[in-house]
């Protein structure tokens, strides 16, 4: 019989099925044949797998004893080892799942949707489910997913699992969430979509106050139980990255991509360490190659555009900017938060460079963010973010309105955002001087309001803006060679040359 969406054929885990549906014959098949059934199933690590179960299944009538009594059966266990309370069809499609979460691949919900479906009693699949609709933006109805998981954990789930699902619930209920997800990482550290969710890098807005410190020690404990595994090294190549460690995570994040060019956070760590060490051409070739290969199926596609975009920016190509802008970044091709924080930030920083002449179409880009998002965002993060487009907009009374928000939220809100977005404001009413005055007063602080170097950088070029527009050319020239000598960019040293002697 033909396979889900007529691609490869059907089987009984493996075992080929008959036009009436049943796995009498013995008759099994791996790999490609499976691809409608487990999508992920060409790559070695996914053959692997499947050839143990088979090489399992065919040996078992020669090692059972003649007259052993009937041994419960094994259950089927994740990609890393670890059990699932439930059938072997089911633990396919999580599998395929969990493995798209940990590439940063496009429709892990489908996977684990097509879990749940084969078993609604699946309460992994369903937190899973959960947990990917709640941070990730997947379409998933959360609250019926959370609801369906803690049923089922209640009637059929091991301790891991119940504890699992009891961290998505805090989680998206905001109730000790960060906490009890460490505590289920120093209980289970095999428990690969647990440590995706604790490290913040691209997918996952992980763990609040987890510094770069803890999140090294994090990642280097639990690596030991995954044997050299791609993704904890691509994790690890990261956090090196952050620590300004470069050539250290370069070497690493080549190593994950040389078992597994999918791997979407050692993608993300090898840009930023083109970025953050000045090797723009090469940054923008690489990046683009991939983008345009391997990264199709990427889960944030348009973030990596952005990437390319900012070396394209730094290297001064104003036509290649914003050509990958209208294909890539604008509205319609990214919307939501994604919009916001990589369209938006991207006309901003185009704009201030003097790589976008005439009018920004930053209202398009706010017109796909719902208002309570932009207005009232519930990170600092967002809020930085909102204040730019809102400025690049030039919409004073919602700067305002997001200043009022900032100032009744949380401590990093009101420290950050509230003197950020007047800042801000006093750029777009042209008083550059007291522009310049705040965003050099929130550089030391910056950091607190999270994400990347490259994504906070958006501040001190603006200040740098305001420095010119205000006509203080000796501090902009001698913020342009601080710049100059973190990274060499020819934007830069354009700029620099066109300051007034």
């Amino acid at each position: 019989m033909p396979g889900p969406l007529g691609m490869g054929v059907a089987t009984g885990d493996g075992r080929l099925l008959d036009a009436r549906g049943r796995a009498e014959r013995p008759l099994f098949t791996l790999g490609a044949p499976r691809r409608g059934e487990l999508w992920e199933t060409t790559a070695i690590p996914e053959i692997r797998v499947q050839a143990a179960a088979l090489a399992q299944e065919l040996l078992a009538p020669l090692t059972r004893p003649a007259r052993a009594a009937r041994r419960p059966r094994r259950r089927p266990v994740d990609a890393h080892g670890l059990a699932l309370s439930t059938h072997a069809e089911a633990a396919a499609a999580y599998r395929t799942g969990l493995d798209r979460v940990l590439k940063v691949r496009a429709a892990a919900e489908d996977a684990f949707e097509r879990a749940v479906t084969l078993d609604p009693g699946f309460a992994l699949g369903h937190a899973a489910l959960a947990l990917v609709g709640h941070e990730c933006g997947a379409d998933v109805d959360v609250p019926r997913a959370l609801a369906d998981a803690q049923r089922s954990a209640r009637e059929r789930a091991d301790e891991r699992e119940r504890s699992f699902v009891d961290v998505v619930t805090r989680r998206i209920h905001g109730d000790d969430g960060d906490g009890a997800l460490l505590r289920h990482l120093e209980a289970y550290p095999a428990d690969a979509l647990a440590l995706a969710t604790a490290v913040p890098t691209i997918a996952f807005s992980g763990i609040n106050d987890l510094d770069d410190a803890y999140a090294l020690r994090l990642v280097e404990r639990t690596s030991p139980v995954y044997d050299g595994h791609w993704f904890p090294t691509s994790l690890l190549a990261f956090l090196r990255q952050e620590e300004g460690r470069y050539g250290e995570a370069g070497e690493l994040a080549h190593r994950a991509l040389a078992a597994e060019p999918a791997a979407g956070h050692a993608v993300h760590a090898l840009a930023h360490v083109h970025y953050e060490s000045g090797a723009h051409a090469t940054g923008r070739d690489w990046l683009d190659g991939w983008v345009s290969g391997q990264g199709r199926g990427a889960v944030h596609r348009a973030h990596f555009s952005w990437h390319v975009a900012l070396h394209e920016l730094a290297l001064d190509d104003t036509a290649a900017v914003r050509k990958r802008w209208f294909a890539q970044l604008a509205p319609g091709r990214v919307t939501g938060v994604r919009a916001l924080v990589d369209s938006g930030s991207l006309l901003w920083r185009a704009r201030l460079s003097g790589s976008w002449r005439g009018r920004i179409p930053a209202a398009d880009v706010l017109g796909t963010v719902a208002q309570e998002v932009v207005e009232r965002p519930a990170t600092a993060f967002t809020a930085l973010h909102a204040a730019v487009a809102l400025a690049a907009a030039g919409d004073l009374a919602a700067l305002r309105r997001l200043r009022d928000h900032a100032a009744g939220a949380d401590e990093v809100q009101r420290e950050i955002i509230v003197p950020l977005c007047e800042s801000f404001a006093a750029l777009v009413e042209e008083r550059f001087h007291d522009a310049a005055r705040g965003l050099d007063a929130l550089l030391p602080g910056l950091r607190k309001v999270g994400g990347s170097a490259a994504q906070r950088e958006v501040v001190e070029e603006t200040l740098l803006y305001a420095l010119v527009a205000g006509g203080r050319c000796d501090a902009a020239r001698r913020l342009l060679d601080a710049r100059l000598d973190r990274q060499h960019a020819p934007r830069d040293r354009r700029m620099l040359a066109g300051l007034p002697v």
